[in-house]
């Protein structure tokens, strides 16, 4: 009896060990596949990036085409030449000129009302009589900002620039 005691005993003892060993390799296998997973969704992650970012580039080509066409075609729209011929007169281009519509408020219209409140604010800091200084002042800003925002309006197109 005492040797089916000790025989249980000990096959209790391996079996318990053995379970123990199966469980932590299947854990460890279990983690690896998890950070396997986890490093596939990285590096999609990341190919999803650069595909991301080169059709942005090709986009931003496609615009910065789009901008210099639209340019030139409006050199060639300022500087028209009519030929006469037979009393009728025709353009030198051939087609229709793009036109780009703007919306809002010009740089200039901006400058000048940001300028102006600016001047009329400083003028009747500094001026003793507020009203006065707060007229001249205003208006010394309003021109300055108009003259600064008229030109980033010639330097993006929306005003012809000087010649």
């Amino acid at each position: 009896m005492k040797k089916i005691l000790v025989v249980i005993a000990l096959s209790s003892v391996m079996f318990a060990c053995n379970n123990k060993a199966k469980e932590e390799a299947a854990l460890k296998q279990q983690q690896a596949e998890k950070q396997l997973a986890i490093k596939a969704v990285k590096d999609s992650l990341r190919l999803d990036s650069f595909k991301k970012a080169e059709v942005a580039k090709a986009e931003q080509e496609k615009e910065a085409k789009h901008q210099a066409e639209l340019a030139a075609a409006r050199r060639a729209g300022s500087s028209r030449s009519y030929a006469s011929s037979g009393g009728s007169s025709s353009g030198a281009y051939g087609g229709a000129q793009p036109t780009a519509k703007k919306k809002g408020w010009s740089d200039a219209a901006k400058g000048a009302v940001i300028g102006g409140a600016a001047g009329a604010v400083g003028g009747a800091l500094i001026d003793k009589k507020k009203g006065r200084g707060a007229v001249i002042g205003g208006l010394v800003g309003a021109g300055g900002g108009y003259l600064i925002g008229r030109g980033e309006d010639r330097k993006s197109g929306r005003v012809q620039p000087k010649n």
